[in-house]
């Protein structure tokens, strides 16, 4: 049963999870101000196994905090600048003719920075849709498949691919179908007044300090899969189908506000992420059961990429994050 209770085990783990977690954030401020939110749902999508899609304009700190996360973990990280002439052998590796002893010569591979465990895709949408498309196989497949041989990429493997919102010239957006592959959309917005005023004196003395090792690859995998077995109550399961299903236009559930606002909803995909999302949310605070407030919290991230405005909406500033966000509060208020 999904909403059975958790073995003795699950809940010392959960307990240690919660422990982890809370040093995570504790390093992770010795450097990043602010950003606690952002740096919730990135521990919820790694914990969960997904890959997440960062979005805010540069600057603000995107690629130092999935660095320093990387440097917590003990895991190794990769940074790749996606550029328009970027090939995928430059993400995969490719196989280099190798002299060996005796005078024979060999193909040997040589592999490229997508075989790490924390991988930041800079810029997604500045590379062709080739080197994309070998970029998200390695996302969902954990493989890479190069001149007709196939390669595992090693566990835990997480990729944290960024865009920029501001500048569109030269780009190749993601198609809807590739957004899909990502379990979150987390925005990343400008720190307040305070946060800013802490950055400035931070960042601007003395080098900034190393980070304790405070997990490692294994430790990762046994949360990951500890995540899967957190219990869900039945009614969160229908509260999940509900609201996936309000998002579709052509749906008799999908309430008349939405219907002039949204040309496309989200797919069964996103029920499954709103489910380990709360999931991840729920363990990683110490709770031994998914509550309504976890789902509340991860529904955001989850829709705001999977829910395709029309230009009505566009032109009345309504965005996808804000429809995402009124069909949470109204769902909640009648359930």
């Amino acid at each position: 049963m999904s909403n059975s209770p958790l073995p003795q085990d699950d809940v010392a783990a959960i307990d240690e999870l919660r422990k982890v977690y809370v040093q995570l954030c504790d390093e992770l401020k010795k450097i990043i101000v602010g950003q606690e939110k952002v740096v919730e749902q990135l521990a919820i999508c790694l914990f969960a196994r997904g890959h997440a899609l960062l979005m805010g304009v540069p600057g603000l700190a995107k690629t130092l905090l999935i660095s320093r996360l990387a440097e917590t973990m003990s895991l190794s990280f990769s940074r790749i600048q996606f550029t328009p002439d970027l090939m995928p052998m430059d993400i995969t590796g490719t196989d280099i003719l190798q002299e060996l002893p005796g005078g024979k010569r060999a193909f040997e591979f040589a592999k490229g920075p997508v075989f790490a465990n924390i991988v930041l895709a800079d810029e997604i949408n500045r590379a062709p849709a080739k080197t994309q498309a070998a970029m998200l196989e390695a996302m969902q497949e954990h493989k890479v498949t190069v001149a007709g041989r196939t390669y595992t990429l090693d566990s835990p493997f997480f990729v944290l691919a960024t865009q920029n919102p501001i500048e569109q010239e030269g780009t190749y957006p993601l198609p809807e179908a590739q957004l899909d592959r990502f379990m979150f959309m987390i925005g990343v917005d400008y720190p307040t007044r305070a946060e800013e005023i802490a950055i400035a004196r931070t960042t601007t003395g003395a080098s900034l300090p190393k980070l304790e090792h405070i997990l490692h690859g294994p430790k990762v995998i046994a949360f990951q899969e500890l995540v899967r077995r957190v219990p869900v109550p039945d009614h969160i399961y229908e509260f999940a189908v509900d609201l996936v299903r309000k998002t579709r236009p052509a749906s008799t559930e999908a309430p008349a506000w939405l219907k002039p606002l949204v040309s496309w909803g989200a797919g069964p995909r996103a029920v499954q992420y709103l489910i380990l999302g709360a999931k991840g949310r729920a363990a990683l605070y110490g709770s031994y059961m998914v509550r309504m407030e976890d789902i509340m919290e991860v529904a955001e991230p989850v829709l705001r990429h999977r829910v395709m405005t029309t230009f009505t909406a566009e032109s009345d500033g309504i965005s996808s994050r804000d429809v995402a966000k009124r069909l949470v509060e109204e769902l909640a208020k009648a359930g």
